[in-house]
């Protein structure tokens, strides 16, 4: 790949039990590399990608979040979302089924209490699971009910990544009788789940997204993680750091996209050009307009980048202070990521559009394969649109309204 326009996140240290950030970063490029040699034609073969999630598995990324004493990487999230910026922009599908993966592991450390966590983590590093799944809000919503042996999950729910490859899905339900949102781990292995491949995107399609349906599913007590209440006297500030924690999964994952096409579509404007037209300026470096195109795009790309590390910083500085956090530093940490998401957005979508009028017509080839980087950012910001985090952000600025607990996709 070539060098992306602008750094992957911001330069803060790692835990010191594990490899580090250098080492994760290494590891991430090199993943990132071994998946653009042949990124065009997994996605046009759009199979379930087991092939990829084994690519992951063996670097060691699946385990980057786990602390070291329980068996993984000991890494923290900014180490986390710079992987995924990286990942992306070789592959926007495998960026997402990623951060889907980190955000859905790590969530029995923000809902079980830290026996129950530590156990779940210590298995899932030990046998290198891929999680999957989703904690959004969805109508009708899976019902957990009690019953003799414990619970049973029934319902059906559709889910933007790692469905279909997953060894782990963690799962919104709601407790019959009292309506609670609760967060389980499910065993999508165990009888009664079917799992359905039937999203059939026109991008991401390789973020292995889907429906599982759950028929009288078993679930244990210890598979009940904790409550996704909204209400101040369950959610505490630290808990609910869960919605800006995975949302800024979301933005590192379209500024990856980003940077992807721009660095792909600058190699190509360098050396590609004069295999078609050679006596034909418009479109090549030369060219005015592209110069002002690419210009512009990477002062876009770099503005959002460095909204995203404001955001990163405020996330980590969160977490670190742990019950301590205050609903009004929870605030302004979310809407500061909802400004970094909506700069994201903007910045992927403006550069994978007009990445291919720069190329112009030759972009249209399916063996060059640029098309799939706007398939990927528009289906990912059809699934998360940024309209309703700007009026987060301007409510916050006016009148001082706490935006609202919400979970990514």
């Amino acid at each position: 790949m070539g060098a992306a326009p602008a750094p992957s996140g911001p330069a803060v240290e790692s835990d010191e039990r594990g490899p580090g950030r250098a080492h994760w970063l290494r590891v991430a490029r090199e993943t990132a590399d071994d998946l653009a040699t042949d990124a065009v034609a997994r996605d046009q073969a759009g199979k379930p990608p087991f092939d990829e999630v084994s690519r992951l598995r063996e670097s060691g990324l699946l385990t980057l979040l786990v602390p070291a004493e329980l068996g993984g990487g000991g890494a923290d999230w900014a180490e986390a979302y710079a992987v995924v910026r990286e990942i992306a922009a070789a592959d926007g599908a495998i960026g997402q089924l990623l951060g889907c993966h980190y955000f859905m592991s790590w969530s029995a450390r923000f809902f079980a209490e830290p026996a129950l966590a530590a156990r779940l983590q210590r298995r899932s590093a030990a046998e290198q699971w891929c999680w999957g799944g989703g904690l959004a809000r969805q109508e009708p919503a899976l019902m957990l009910t009690k019953d003799t042996r414990g619970y049973v999950l029934n319902g059906r729910q559709s889910y933007a990544a790692g469905v279909l490859v997953a060894d782990r899905l963690a799962v919104r339900a709601v407790r019959a009788g009292t309506g609670e949102p609760l967060v389980l781990v499910v065993d999508p292995a165990v009888a009664g789940v079917v799992v359905d491949g039937d999203a059939d995107p026109f991008g991401q399609r390789l973020a292995a997204g889907g429906s599982a349906e759950f028929d009288a599913v078993p679930v244990a007590a210890a598979d009940v993680l904790g409550s996704l209440s909204a209400d101040e006297d369950v959610l505490s500030p630290l808990t609910a750091l869960v919605s800006p924690v995975g949302r800024l999964l979301s933005v590192q994952l379209r500024l990856g996209m980003a940077e992807g096409v721009l660095a792909e579509a600058r190699e190509y404007s360098r050396t590609g050009h004069s295999h078609w037209h050679p006596d034909w300026p418009a479109g090549t470096p030369q060219d005015p307009q592209v110069l002002t195109a690419y210009g512009e795009l990477t002062v876009l790309t770099r503005s959002a980048s460095a909204l995203a590390d404001q955001a990163c910083q405020a996330v980590r500085g969160g977490l670190a202070e742990g019950e301590d956090l205050t609903y009004e530093e929870y605030a302004e940490i979310s809407v500061l990521v909802a400004m970094a998401e909506a700069a994201a957005s903007k910045a992927a979508q403006e550069s994978t559009a007009r990445a291919l009028d720069i190329i112009g017509a030759r972009s249209a080839s399916a063996r060059l394969g640029f098309d799939r980087f706007w398939r990927n950012a528009r289906t990912h910001t059809l699934y998360e649109p940024v309209g309703h985090r700007l009026r987060d952000v301007g409510d916050y600025f006016l009148n001082g309204a706490h935006p609202p607990f919400v979970l990514p996709v």
